[in-house]
């Protein structure tokens, strides 16, 4: 075995995490146990995870920043991985920067050092996800010292992802009034916005080649649509409960949409060959569960890759193109513990 393939010595690693349907999955190992863990990003070497976490057990008053290393223990004995984010505020999405050394992730602990409040569900039980004011996009080193402050602006600022290059960040911006995709240099510099439309646009990632982008994006249509959409975000909220799947150049050049599948379809990322892309969705049950799928850039070929009974999402192919990491509901006892895995990937 070489020294960048994903060792599965420790901790629980067995094909009887992986279902009989996932075929493209195997030697599956969970890495978490407990609490809610989510967005497991690979460092550039393909042998790091960094991850959000909200954990009482380690804690935790709301998400934080953490990072472990693929080959130390993860059982669920284990100490807890190595904490980035300091405690304060609510932090999000976490990527590495190129070295490895370091992370970017959002924060919201320069407007509040105590963790913001959870919105309640809509009158009729519907999801929201809060779309906090005091994110701001920082770097810090694995011991947690801040090295930087990437965005400076009264308002949302979060979702930053890396090119695979190295060289380019997109991130999620309400800075227009409306939440938009964004460009930039890695210092933070040379900021491009690259979308326009009305609704929300984030989650974005990089093709292989640093050539595209792929993202989820909400669009309303109606009056009433675009009003629900605009009272919601005026509160600082959005309804995720429908979402299609967009690509575009990386300059946002020839955007177009990829799915029109209905429901919440998101998280998604692109294969190592460029052509396909993995996300979640749960257009095939119009709620529980949430699965990954995997579809052409063409729109064609929709494939369904793992068939868990809850929540399957965050899928995010190592660097190597090896193995896959994402978050899911399985083997947690029937709690509702969310939880890190990772899978060698078979074509």
């Amino acid at each position: 075995m070489e020294s960048h393939d994903i060792k599965i010595s420790h901790g629980a690693a067995s094909d009887s995490l992986t279902l009989p349907s996932e075929i493209h999955l195997e030697n599956m190992r969970q890495l978490t146990f407990g609490g809610d863990n989510a967005e497991a990003y690979w460092s550039f070497d393909s042998q790091k995870l960094v991850f959000q976490a909200n954990n009482p057990q380690w804690g935790t008053g709301c998400d934080q920043i953490y990072w472990m290393q693929l080959d130390q223990d993860r059982s669920p004995s284990s100490t807890p991985p190595s904490q980035i984010s300091s405690g304060l505020g609510r932090t999000t999405c976490a990527y590495f920067m190129p070295g490895d050394t370091s992370v970017v992730f959002a924060s919201t602990h320069l407007a509040d050092s105590l963790c913001p409040e959870v919105p309640p569900r809509g009158p009729n039980g519907e999801y929201v996800w809060p779309i906090y004011e005091g994110y701001d996009i920082f770097t810090a080193d694995l011991d947690g010292q801040l090295l930087s402050r990437l965005t400076d602006f009264e308002g949302y600022d979060a979702e930053a992802t890396l090119s695979l290059q190295g060289d380019k960040m997109v991130f999620t911006s309400l800075r227009s009034g409306d939440l938009e995709l964004y460009t930039c240099d890695i210092d933070g510099s040379n900021v491009k916005q690259i979308t326009t439309e009305l609704g929300y646009d984030g989650g974005a990632f990089f093709s292989p080649d640093g050539n595209q982008l792929i993202w989820r994006a909400s669009r309303p249509q109606s009056d009433e649509e675009v009003a629900h959409y605009q009272e919601l975000l005026t509160n600082g909220l959005v309804e995720p409960i429908a979402m299609e799947l967009f690509i575009a150049n990386s300059d946002g050049t020839d955007a177009r949409q990829l799915t029109d599948l209905g429901g919440a379809n998101w998280a998604p990322y692109f294969h190592p060959d460029g052509q396909h892309i993995l996300f979640s969705s749960n257009h095939h049950t119009g709620g529980f569960p949430f699965n990954i799928f995997m579809i052409d850039v063409n729109g064609e070929g929709l494939e369904q890759i793992t068939f868990d009974s809850a929540f399957d999402s965050f899928p995010m192919f190592s660097p190597d193109g090896r193995s896959l990491a994402f978050s899911s509901n399985r083997n947690n006892g029937r709690t509702r513990s969310t939880n890190v895995f990772v899978a060698q990937w078979k074509n």
